[in-house]
């Protein structure tokens, strides 16, 4: 079966699995902080589905260039602002960004899921 260049994820289901699932391990373990607003990730009271649940970003998209599987190219993320973020590529430190870079004032603000009555605990 030929997948197309939209669907297939090679974190997700290719030869790179393996060393994504190892690095997400190690990346849940030893960071805190989401890596795209900055504030606490609580990995112990939120799962998926919810807005605040950990995940992992690929800083640089797999679409954009980005390694799927190398462990410098992953950040932990709460789910909302790994799901904003999309596929943009974040501008670090002081370079110009291109016309696909993002800095933080350009993401849309999120909103507080905490204050969300669906979502509390």
């Amino acid at each position: 079966m030929t997948r197309s260049k939209n669907t297939y994820r090679p974190d997700k289901d290719g030869t790179h699995r393996a060393a994504f699932e190892k690095n997400k391990r190690i990346i849940m373990a030893t960071q805190d902080v989401c890596g795209i607003c900055g504030k606490p990730v609580d990995k112990q009271n939120y799962k998926f589905p919810h807005p605040l649940s950990p995940c992992i970003d690929h800083i640089i998209p797999i679409d954009k260039g980005g390694h799927p599987s190398d462990i410098n190219n992953l950040q932990l993320a709460h789910l909302c602002c790994n799901r904003e973020k999309s596929d943009k590529i974040f501008r670090q430190g002081g370079k110009v960004p291109s016309e696909e870079e993002i800095g933080n004032n350009n993401l849309p603000l999120t909103f507080d899921w905490t204050t969300f009555k669906a979502y509390r605990k």
